[in-house]
């Protein structure tokens, strides 16, 4: 694939709505949350003057608390921006990537001139000048323990640990541990349900970490996703009410996909994938009701869906599974 051409992913309702038509939607194909953080109103000067230093550095202290880290730290433009920019890091060598994952970190890394090797097994990692493991990963929810992790960052160059998903589970972070050969890439758009603010963090060494910084230029992130992220990253009790309101729904949704005889292959509290017995049809029976799942070029069995976002959203995804599938 060359470095132009559009990957695979979930979010791509235009093209459900121009295949299947209708305009009342529910997109489930993605890992956002569909509950997000409420919005407020901004003080005028943060859409109109250019982002501040103390802004940033506001940002940067609200993400370090809510992510109980003290590692430097730079705001981004999503994890993506942090995917793109990490391959230019140092000169091209020979990546690993744990998969089947998240396909713009190989992407990326073709993109920069890296020979990539996509490795099933987590011990195939070792020997690569830079190893990515999105942990849990999407979309089968593997966990990666910290120990083994921490044991595999002297075996590689470089240790890329993408914890876009792991919000709601804590305890599997290193993002405490960043620095050194490891950088921690965060995202706020999935656990926070606001993708378009387009924010995203990376952890690591503070050389790395200003390099980063002067690669994505002085103004990565908007004033108004300074400000919210900033709001947002501090309210420790809307995260804890949605870590436990997630935690919930995965069981209400597991017990539905288990009810018409899909298996759980895994996931987070953002998403579960499972296995069904033709992904194409099973996709297309739910587009028909107008939701929009994913599925995934390499399997014919696999389908992805996020979690309703209201009692109506769970109504229609329940009345059509149990139509049949």
């Amino acid at each position: 694939m060359s470095q132009n051409q559009a990957r695979d992913h979930g979010g791509n309702i235009d093209a459900a709505k121009a295949r299947f038509g209708g305009a009342d939607w529910i997109d489930l194909s993605t890992g956002i949350n569909r509950v997000p953080y409420p919005l407020c109103d901004l003080p005028g000067e943060v859409w109109t003057g250019l982002p501040t230093a103390t802004q940033k550095a506001a940002l940067i202290t609200a993400a370090q608390r809510a992510f109980d880290t003290s590692a430097p730290g730079v705001a981004l433009a999503g994890a993506q921006q942090a995917i793109q920019l990490v391959p230019r890091l140092t000169a091209p060598g020979h990546a690993k990537v744990l998969a089947p994952t998240y396909n713009e970190h190989a992407g990326a890394l073709r993109g920069a001139g890296w020979k990539v090797t996509e490795v099933p097994r987590f011990e195939d990692l070792a020997g690569a000048d830079l190893a990515v493991v999105v942990n849990p990963n999407n979309p089968d929810g593997r966990v990666s323990a910290p120990e083994a992790l921490q044991a595999l960052s002297p075996k590689v160059g470089r240790l890329i640990v993408d914890e876009s998903f792991a919000d709601a589970t804590p305890d599997i972070s290193l993002a405490d541990q960043a620095g050194g050969n490891l950088i921690v890439l965060r995202s706020f758009g999935k656990f926070y349900g606001l993708a378009g603010l387009r924010l995203g963090f990376a952890f690591g060494a503070a050389e790395t970490i200003a390099q980063l910084s002067d690669m994505a230029g002085p103004w990565p992130v908007s004033g108004p996703a300074l400000e919210i992220g900033a709001r947002a990253l501090s309210d420790t009790v809307w995260a804890e009410a949605t870590t436990a309101r997630l935690t919930g729904e995965v069981m209400q949704i597991d017990a539905l996909a288990k009810a018409v005889g899909w298996a759980l292959i895994g996931g987070t509290a953002l998403f579960r994938t499972y296995a069904t017995l033709d992904a194409v049809a099973a996709q297309e029976k739910l587009a028909r009701a107008q939701i929009w799942s994913r599925i995934f070029p390499y399997s014919q069995h696999w389908l992805r869906l996020g979690l309703p976002g209201s009692a109506a959203e769970w109504t229609r995804l329940e009345k059509v599974l149990t139509d049949g599938l």
